[in-house]
């Protein structure tokens, strides 16, 4: 075997025995599934909440009142719901709100 193709074999190993539970009870391979469960159920909620403040962001942009001021609501609501589930910070929350609200202030006044 060449040694590029050892340092590859070698990469690829190393990736799949991270993912193998090196745990030896049975509680801790338990908490282990749990937490690649909730892991996953993390990262879906907030890749939809940066979607639904990117739309929003972009309704802003757009310039449409209508369509902008619903999309910010249901931004707004989504962060809320995260944060209230532990997804996001109090302070993440408000900042973002924020930043979103002074947003839908300049169009609201055009």
């Amino acid at each position: 075997m060449a040694w590029s193709e050892l340092v590859r074999f070698r990469e690829h190993v190393t990736k799949i025995l991270k993912l193998v539970v090196m745990a030896n009870h049975k509680s801790a391979i338990k908490r282990h599934r749990q937490s690649l469960k909730r892991r996953t159920h993390n990262r879906s909620a907030k890749t939809a909440v940066r979607s639904a403040l990117k739309n929003a962001s972009a309704a802003i942009q757009s310039g449409n009142k209508a369509e902008a001021e619903k999309l910010t609501r249901e931004a707004e609501s989504m962060m809320s719901k995260a944060t209230k589930k532990g997804l996001f910070h109090r302070s993440t929350l408000s900042r973002k709100i924020s930043r979103l609200q002074s947003q839908a202030s300049k169009i609201a006044a055009k």
